[in-house]
């Protein structure tokens, strides 16, 4: 949103043009996101430990990983808000990819709210149940996908990454593949480091090599 009123006055100052590139609102965006973590990072996890909301470990898990117990979870709580904040503040308010991924941001981040809660309630490792998880994260990718398939500028031809002649029409076919790429995405990090569920290190790299191929 501040993008569009910054770029009105793109015409009196000529050197704002520079707003119309995604790079450089990218750059923006992602400086915007580490202030708001920054800011807001130390009083965040004082918070969650004043309320002790620390992660519960796995029972099963190696010995090294229970001095982590009571590590300040909900993470997401602060990563979240920071990602959307800075979406909003300089991405194209008119595209409807932006609004496709803040409702998945949101409706994902949601389902790991409950979960976390559920653990914390519950003073167990365990969360909401796999069926209500994936039924929940199916639901979600589908209703995602379906908006995106049937948005009269979609493209059902699948780009393959470092082969520029390689890209099939997968037609209705897209509406699965979709989906199962969203709901294992957002399962990838969470299966990654499930012993002790405090998964910043893989979602660092995850983060970094999706916006390698975003870009």
């Amino acid at each position: 949103m501040l993008y569009r009123l910054i770029y009105l006055f793109h015409t009196d100052l000529s050197w704002l043009n520079v707003f119309r590139y995604i790079t450089f609102r990218t750059i923006l965006a992602s400086l915007t996101a580490l202030l708001v973590c920054f800011i807001f990072g130390g009083w965040a996890i004082k918070k969650l430990g004043a309320m002790q909301v620390g992660q519960q470990i796995r029972d099963d898990g190696p010995p090294s990983h229970k001095v982590k117990a009571g590590t300040p979870t909900m993470g997401g709580c602060l990563i979240l808000p920071s990602i959307i904040f800075a979406t909003l503040l300089w991405a194209e308010p008119a595209n409807i990819y932006i609004w496709l991924v803040m409702f998945v941001i949101f409706f994902f981040g949601g389902i790991g709210f409950a979960d976390d809660y559920l653990k914390i309630m519950k003073k167990n490792s365990k969360g909401l149940s796999a069926v209500s998880k994936f039924s929940l994260q199916i639901s979600g990718a589908l209703v995602t996908v379906l908006a995106l398939y049937f948005f009269s500028d979609f493209d059902s031809h699948l780009n393959v990454p470092f082969f520029k002649n390689v890209s099939p029409d997968l037609s209705w076919g897209y509406i699965p593949f979709a989906i199962f790429i969203i709901v294992g995405t957002s399962n990838a990090v969470n299966l990654t480091d499930g012993l002790d569920g405090l998964a910043i290190s893989p979602l660092i790299v995850a983060f970094a090599s999706y916006l390698v191929f975003a870009y």
